[in-house]
């Protein structure tokens, strides 16, 4: 008889630690000493300055750090603003109503609220700023309200030192083995395009719109959306990278809002194909004809944009134009019926705006791949509507920063009431905590999974800052630190659930800068620790109650924002903001394709009313509203306001949930289309706008109603 003894628990431990080490790859150790140079190099000029918190230095070159060099740098200069800001704010706030500690405490609770409020509208990298702005007021505020009169000295000392954090770190990783931006911006622009380029080779091909057909490239159109985001928000780094790429950033904003305008005229051309196929039982063999020729084109573009690539020849796109246009003509011995000649034309105008469209992201690369190779570029202007080009959610903002001060009050109620010397720590991590997580739908798993690494530290944090005073020079200190430093800094860049390297190390830094590790001893530092772990309970509960939502709610609430904004679109033209908002709306509702998916994908691929073709139409149906707005005038004069104030009419029920189609929606749109197609027009390329925004409308508004009876119309360009 066999007798199976269980492996000892010690033994398998043993076994973990060296696969652990294993792992480690070059780039992630390399990253790690740079670290724990800038970190040590900011500790010792620190110390020779004299300066009270010396590892506030430490802390902050390990918080900006960044495998990549331009991300280090503009985090940092982000971090060292919103210190400057927050720290005035402590300068004014603090002395001002010393002497009524809850007016103090209420007023730093609104000023965390407020910068967390703005911080979340912005939803690029410079949010950071307003942010770091909010907490750092808590951080300086609430350990100063006992002793006002130091504020001032307490708010410079924090700014000097941190940004002796922020130079050391800026330095080391843009001098030491820097690595560019280049790689990952540049990837995610390869990707684009090369996606970009499948999407239009299916959707030009005779077969690509049938069944299963259809589904093989569902996936590449959601992922599309989700990289021209991520390339908007990365490319906020672009200006301060190390490389030639920075020099390209004016081309870089002007390519991304081109393939926004590029996608949703995708989606506008695959519509209007799948429309004539249902129309003529498939597609004509000129149709097919112009389509593989435009193909053919698009398919000559290099595959990496860093490969030479010939000038776009102008004489073939004028060439591809006419015969796109050739489409539209009528011949006498085979007449078409009036709808089927309204869907040429419609593709005509599409597939021209196309066209135009992607020699400008061609000659917009080819300027890209002159920068990076060190050629002059020209002077280029940056877009007015780069700050306009994200979804916002203000609703969500404000729900977030009431969570934040409710927190921070909750913890300063029971700091005031207990009289608790240590409290205002407390309140510091329940403004930082709140503030970290707030752009997640419920951001209380990640509080927790912080809140256990932050445990896991408490036995090295005591060490250290127990172990402190006994450190007699700076070459003690680098061997004390060096081995937990250097070895939790190798995790750091693994973005991987669950991961405790990060909040492991910021609570044994967070530990050695709240603390005088002159006179530290084993009573202050639990009674600091406490209200630490406090603080993100604290947290954690009230965002629970007040802010934590589902990923379907999201998801409700950022197509109703598209529908919001669909329904402003139709409304009577003029004035800047509204051109701002046509500029800009593609470029959005893209963004909000990229946020639906991965909660569709989270809610198990199904949320009820919520589905990303829906979002797909929208993105479709609002270039339709921006060119039937342009052309305007190509309308009956009867018919101009009535036919958007119908469109609007039908995305503010969708708004109040109600989703049946009107039918005088349908007819309204029938009788613009006649009026448009039988009466005069003062310009050909006017008249073909318009009949192609009308009927991108009908197919993207009115899904499966039958073609329209008794058109008449007169086929010239």
């Amino acid at each position: 008889m066999t007798v199976l003894v269980p492996e000892p628990r010690w033994r398998g431990t043993l076994l973990w630690w060296p696969r652990l080490l294993g792992s480690i790859t070059r780039a992630e150790l390399v990253f790690s000493l740079k670290c724990f140079a800038a970190a040590m190099l900011a500790m010792f000029v620190a110390s020779r300055a004299g300066l009270p918190r010396p590892f506030w230095s430490m802390l902050t070159a390990y918080v900006v750090a960044n495998p990549m060099a331009g991300a280090v740098r503009s985090k940092a200069l982000y971090r060292f603003c919103g210190t400057l800001i927050g720290s005035t704010a402590t300068v004014l706030i603090v002395p001002a109503l010393s002497n009524t500690p809850e007016l103090t405490a209420l007023a730093l609770a609104l000023w965390v609220a407020l910068c967390l409020y703005v911080s979340l509208l912005d939803r690029t990298p410079r949010a950071y700023l307003f942010m770091l702005a909010g907490y750092t007021a808590a951080l300086i505020g609430f350990p100063s309200v006992e002793t006002p009169t130091a504020v001032f000295d307490t708010a410079l000392a924090r700014v000097e030192e941190i940004g002796l954090g922020i130079l050391c770190a800026s330095l080391v990783h843009s001098l030491v083995l820097p690595t560019g931006l280049a790689p990952a911006v540049l990837g995610l622009l390869d990707r684009t395009a090369r996606d970009s380029r499948q999407w239009l080779h299916d959707v030009l091909q005779a077969d690509a719109g049938e069944g299963a057909g259809r589904q093989t490239f569902d996936a590449d159109r959601r992922r599309l959306a989700a990289d021209v985001t991520q390339l908007r928000m990365l490319s906020t780094h672009v200006p301060f990278d190390t490389s030639h790429l920075r020099w390209t950033s004016g081309a870089l904003a002007a390519m991304q809002d081109a393939t926004a305008e590029l996608t949703s005229l995708l989606a506008a051309v695959d519509d209007r194909l799948q429309a004539l196929r249902e129309a003529e039982g498939g597609l004509a063999p000129d149709v097919q004809a112009v389509t593989t020729r435009v193909d053919a084109w698009v398919q000559t573009l290099p595959p990496r944009i860093t490969e030479a690539a010939a000038p776009v020849d102008k004489a073939q796109v004028q060439a591809l134009l006419a015969e796109a246009w050739a489409l539209t003509a009528v011949a006498s011995d085979t007449p078409l019926p009036p709808w089927s000649h309204a869907l040429r034309l419609a593709l005509a105008s599409r597939l021209e705006e196309l066209v135009l469209a992607w020699q400008r992201c061609a000659e917009l690369r080819d300027e890209i791949g002159r920068g990076l190779g060190g050629a002059p570029l020209p002077a280029r202007r940056l877009p007015a509507l780069g700050a306009q080009a994200l979804h916002r959610d203000r609703g969500l903002a404000l729900l977030s920063a009431i969570a934040a001060a409710l927190a921070v009050l909750a913890c300063c109620a029971i700091w005031i009431a207990t009289g608790w010397r240590s409290g205002s720590a407390m309140a510091m991590m329940a403004a930082v905590f709140c503030s970290f997580f707030a752009t997640m739908d419920d951001p209380v798993p990640m509080i927790h999974g912080f809140l256990k690494g932050t445990l896991w530290s408490v036995p090295l944090a005591a060490v250290y800052v127990l172990a402190m005073p006994l450190v007699q020079d700076f070459g003690m200190l680098l061997l004390l630190c060096a081995p937990v430093f250097l070895l939790l800094g190798c995790f750091i860049p693994r973005a991987t659930p669950g991961n405790l390297a990060m909040p492991m190390l910021f609570g044994v830094a967070g530990a050695l800068s709240m603390h005088d590790t002159a006179t530290a001893d084993v009573v202050n530092f639990a009674n600091s620790m406490l209200a630490q772990v406090l603080g993100v309970v604290a947290a954690a509960r009230v965002t629970a109650l007040v802010r934590s939502i589902g990923a379907d709610v999201v998801a409700r609430r950022i197509q109703r924002a598209s529908w919001r904004e669909l329904a402003e679109l139709s409304a009577p033209a003029g004035g800047g903001r509204r051109q701002l908002r046509e500029d800009s709306y593609a470029a959005r509702l893209l963004d909000r394709i990229g946020l639906l998916a991965p909660r569709i994908a989270q809610a198990g691929g199904r949320i009820e009313g919520v589905v990303t073709d829906d979002a797909l139409r929208d993105l479709r149906a609002g270039a339709d509203i921006v060119a039937l707005q342009r052309a305007r005038a190509a309308l009956p004069k009867g018919a101009r306001a009535a036919v958007l104030a119908q469109v609007a009419a039908f995305f503010e029920a969708l708004q109040a949930g109600r989703r049946e189609r009107p039918a005088a929606l349908q007819q309204q749109l029938d009788a613009a289309l006649q009026g448009v197609l039988a009466g005069p027009a003062r310009s050909p390329g006017e008249r073909a706008r318009a009949v192609a925004a009308l009927v991108g409308l009908r197919r993207n508004l009115c899904p499966g109603a039958p073609p329209p009876h008794g058109l008449t119309m007169e086929m010239s360009r």
